[in-house]
């Protein structure tokens, strides 16, 4: 199953489903969202969505869809496991934001290191760091500013 159906409470936990621990290597990915002058932004949809630790992204024993929202410091945490490579690329989470202040969904994706991908190779190199995760000690975060010099890169449907 790769999302469910409906959106139910703990819904930015990857790392169990129907009672049961995805394989893989548990990790916490967390992060900030602000807008052009450094504010936090508060209620922001935050979903995601990965392969799971064998690259797959429809696996019977890991659901690869999470959903959060931020909290009034544009925080955001998800508990999951690190994804495998898919068809060549680098590791990676997908991130869609809805927020009542965008006029679109906006989409960007969370690399865990720089390396030899098509997506992330679309981005001009001076700002592929931006798409790079920073290692902290339970995990990986990812902060996002949707406007500015540091705006991070987003990508159209």
């Amino acid at each position: 199953m790769f999302f469910p159906r409906e959106f139910a409470q703990g819904a930015n936990d990857l790392t169990v489903l129907e009672g049961r621990k995805a394989p893989g290597e548990p990790i916490e990915v967390s992060g900030r969202i602000t807008q052009l002058d450094g504010r936090p932004l508060d209620n922001v949809v935050v979903e995601i969505w990965q392969a799971d630790s064998r690259g797959r992204y429809d696996a019977p024993d890991f659901c690869g869809w999470g959903r959060a929202a931020t909290d009034a410091d544009g925080l955001y945490h998800f508990r999951t496991v690190m994804p495998g490579t898919v068809d060549g690329r680098l590791a990676h989470i997908n991130f869609l934001l809805l927020y009542s202040g965008l006029m679109r969904q906006l989409q960007t994706v969370m690399f865990f290191e720089l390396g030899a991908d098509p997506v992330l190779h679309a981005v001009p190199a001076a700002r592929r760091k931006l798409l790079v995760a920073k290692r902290t000690t339970t995990g990986y975060r990812f902060d996002i500013r949707l406007r500015g010099e540091d705006e991070t890169p987003f990508y159209d449907d």
